[in-house]
């Protein structure tokens, strides 16, 4: 897991160097808490926006401003989680969370034509797995903040009380539901070289339309669960078992037209991105059990594969 950054001086300079260094901490920390890199940088945008908006006086007196810019930006996101559900229900088919590149593949530019400052840019580790990120949408709001911010960021339950306004004793709690629902959806890990050469094989029996080899790699029970948000054709719900899955697959290449499908890094494990004409309009995260893929997220929404799209024109 992530852990907690330590700040270099007792009382940093709360000029602009010491507040910007805080804003890798601050976009990673919000994007394990709502899923969304774009929610995301608007969480740290306005966080920022509340810090200049203090007289310097005010500013000065904060002893450390990476603590207060964190507790400003964990409330801010809680508040988001809180309306997340009422958000979700206009929401134009299945929600899943916004898919990463590793870092060698993100993009070099935003599509406004401005620069990715590399602190922008989420560090990946096991916490940003897409079977992890999608657990954490089964959580409370406030499950979902205590268990991240204790648990992969090492706050205290003390630091995490004073962030969330609750006691400690509260915030243990929480986060000791929210572990409870991660360790109940856990399978013993499939080793990462073996998760590569089951992508590999899925693959190839994709774009060859072997509906056999395609179950032999599906688990029976599997479900593939697509993400349009409106904006793409995408399965209108999840399809369940590995046949029907594989049936749907074969039939989307029969249909597809100039695509080509590449191996690639997904929240940091094995996954597949599909490019029509060059340009990114899918990219697929899966979760294993064993030598069998049991789950299979697609992400077509245009609005979520950003990092994934060529830099700007000139960049």
């Amino acid at each position: 897991m992530a852990t907690r950054s330590e700040p270099g001086h007792a009382r940093p300079d709360p000029g602009l160097s010491a507040i910007m260094s805080e804003r890798r901490q601050l976009i990673n920390l919000a994007y394990r808490l709502l899923g969304s890199l774009a929610d995301a940088e608007d969480v740290v945008q306005e966080t920022y926006a509340r810090w200049y908006a203090m007289p310097q006086q005010q500013q000065e007196a904060v002893e450390t401003p990476g603590a207060w810019l964190t507790t400003v930006a964990s409330r801010i996101c809680l508040n988001l989680l809180g309306s997340a559900r009422a958000r979700r229900e206009t929401y134009v088919g299945e929600w899943i969370p916004e898919p990463l590149p590793e870092r060698t593949e993100w993009n070099s530019g935003r599509s406004d034509g401005s620069a990715v400052d590399p602190a922008d840019r989420v560090t990946l580790d096991e916490s940003v797995n897409m079977a992890f990120l999608v657990v954490l949408e089964s959580m409370t709001p406030a499950e979902r903040v205590a268990f991240i911010l204790h648990d992969v960021f090492r706050y205290s339950f003390a630091e995490v009380g004073e962030i969330v306004g609750r006691t400690p004793a509260a915030c243990r709690q929480l986060a000791s539901s929210a572990r409870r629902r991660v360790r109940a959806t856990q399978a013993p890990a499939t080793p990462t070289a073996r998760q590569s050469g089951i992508v590999r094989d899925f693959k190839r029996a994709w774009e060859a339309k072997d509906i056999h080899a395609l179950i032999g790699l599906l688990d029976p029970h599997a479900t593939a669960t697509g993400d349009g948000g409106g904006l793409a054709n995408a399965a209108p719900c999840p399809i369940e078992g590995g046949e029907q899955i594989a049936r749907y697959l074969v039939g989307l290449a029969g249909r597809a037209t100039n695509v080509t499908i590449l191996e690639r890094t997904v929240n940091d494990q094995p996954g597949l991105v599909a490019l029509q004409d060059g340009v990114t309009v899918a990219v697929y995260a899966f979760d294993f059990v064993g030598d069998r893929i049991t789950r299979l997220w697609a992400v077509l929404n245009p609005e979520k594969l950003r990092p994934w799209l060529p830099a700007p024109h000139g960049r």
